[in-house]
């Protein structure tokens, strides 16, 4: 991965990641399924130029979806919640 964008690859925004988003100013991102804490944190300080104090990540199984007779599966992917500094915020997701 050499470009910093390559980690994180979009936010997301749903209705669980916007209460987590005002209660403990943590965002919600979809990242690279080889990506580590440590790359993420950095990868998101640069880009938003924020500072990260906490990254939690978990692996999400993609869902089984059927057409039909044939059958098939959504990608698995990664996602991370990214939580801030108390007076950082980033400005995407300023106005959802």
């Amino acid at each position: 991965m050499n470009d910093l964008r390559d980690i994180v690859i979009q936010p997301l925004i749903t209705e669980k990641s916007m209460k987590i988003m005002e209660e403990n100013n943590a965002y919600t991102f979809e990242v690279a399924p080889q990506a580590n804490k440590v790359q993420i944190k950095e990868a998101v300080e640069k880009i938003f130029n924020v500072k990260v104090v906490k990254v939690n990540t978990m692996n999400m199984k993609g869902k089984k979806r059927r057409l039909g007779f044939s059958e098939g599966k959504r990608k698995d992917w990664k996602k991370a919640i990214v939580k801030l500094k108390d007076d950082d915020s980033i400005e995407i997701f300023e106005g959802i």
